[in-house]
């Protein structure tokens, strides 16, 4: 299972992705501007999360307890597919390189429930995974191994 196995690196995760999940944070930087309730989806230690805690009040949500241990913010232990918040609360959602790991069709559900009405939302995906929502409707940015998306809800 993939939580057990995050369970088990969660000391080292940041040596080994810190680099690469921030490079990805800027990106997302420089296409939205992060405001109000923000949530990151799949945050494990926190390393995406920190960057907007500036712009935004941050929940960090993660299934890897060990992982979430790392992060001193807010933080929630729950999994994307059910996230257990009210409809329409976030301003701004990201998920960085994580809902590869997920049922998609209703991690995206979830994500479009919990959206407020102009929320801002940035999800990354490997290009190589096989696990990819429908690119319709999203600003798309290419970078290195990833893809970058972008969009607003109307």
């Amino acid at each position: 299972m993939v939580t057990q196995y995050y369970n088990k690196i969660a000391k080292g995760y940041n040596e080994l992705h810190e680099q690469e999940q921030l490079k990805k944070v800027d990106i997302i930087k420089k296409n939205i501007k992060p405001r109000g309730l923000l949530l990151d989806i799949g945050a494990g230690t926190g390393i995406s999360t920190k960057p907007f805690s500036k712009d935004a009040l941050c929940i960090a949500l993660d299934p890897s307890i060990e992982m979430l241990k790392q992060y001193d913010g807010l933080k929630v232990c729950a999994i994307a597919e059910y996230l257990p918040f009210k409809s329409k609360v976030f301003d701004t959602i990201i998920s960085v390189t994580a809902l590869h790991h997920t049922n998609l069709k209703l991690a995206l559900k979830e994500i479009n429930r919990v959206a407020k009405k102009n929320a801002q939302i940035s999800l990354t995906f490997l290009k190589k995974s096989k696990n990819k929502p429908n690119l319709k409707g999203y600003k798309i940015v290419k970078e290195d191994k990833d893809i970058i998306l972008f969009k607003h809800i109307k």
